[in-house]
């Protein structure tokens, strides 16, 4: 498997763990409003190989405590099972960040415990999902079963969406709040502009407008937070 982006430490992307963020390629939706677009198409070269990446990873025990996986969508990649158990034989903890619409490999995951986190990402109300992931036409029954699936095991999980202003408005929250009923944690990230956003004349809410999303799906959700916002 080929490895697309690695960032060497964070303390941002693995809630408690001083970790990496690997980058795999391709995803299967097409979100207008993606940071990380050079992935989704294939137009960023990749930057090392596996065994690369492993090598990386035995240099860094004892600085590192967990590996972050992320994309483009990490369960379009069979090896991905594979490649977290060899992080895990490591001592590293791990994170999966995954669209929810492969349920059958995140099942498998789940099972084999190699996830210590997954953050989920849950685009929008059941009725804009398609819009929001810039498709014609989407069946939830995938996203729906991959919530059921986190609800259900015992690995620590978000689920988390990033705020729009020209996709999400305070309807939205509320089919939001009714599709994760019961989950132990929700974050709203606000929009944030870059040069690899596919599509342009996008805006972030107002921190007015995420408290009051917070809010809303506050009813259905034990904790509710906005990041990146002061």
């Amino acid at each position: 498997m080929k490895i697309h982006g690695l960032q060497k430490m964070t303390l941002l992307d693995f809630p408690g763990r001083v970790a990496c963020t690997v980058f795999l390629g391709q995803c299967d939706f097409r979100c207008p409003y993606c940071h990380n677009f050079e992935l989704v198409t294939g137009e960023a070269p990749p930057v090392m190989s596996e065994e690369e990446l492993l090598a990386f990873l035995r240099k860094r025990q004892g600085l590192l405590d967990g590996v972050a996986i992320t994309g483009g969508e990490p369960c379009l990649h069979p090896g991905l099972y594979d490649l977290l158990g060899r992080i895990r034989e490591m001592g590293y903890a791990t994170k999966l960040d995954t669209n929810g619409n492969h349920p059958k490999l995140l099942q498998r995951i789940l099972d084999a415990g190699l996830a210590d986190y997954v953050a989920m990402d849950i685009k929008n109300s059941p009725e804009k999902y398609a819009v929001t992931i810039g498709r014609d036409a989407f069946d939830m029954a995938n996203v729906c079963e991959s919530i059921h699936l986190l609800k259900d095991s015992s690995c620590e999980y978000e689920f988390r969406t990033t705020v729009v202003r020209e996709f999400h408005e305070e309807s939205d929250f509320e089919g939001i709040g009714k599709l994760i009923e019961g989950a132990p944690r929700y974050f709203l990230q606000a929009f944030t502009d870059r040069d690899t956003v596919p599509f342009g004349n996008l805006h972030a809410p107002s921190k007015e407008e995420l408290v009051r999303y917070a809010e809303i799906v506050g009813r259905y959700v034990g904790d509710v937070q906005i990041r990146g916002v002061d």
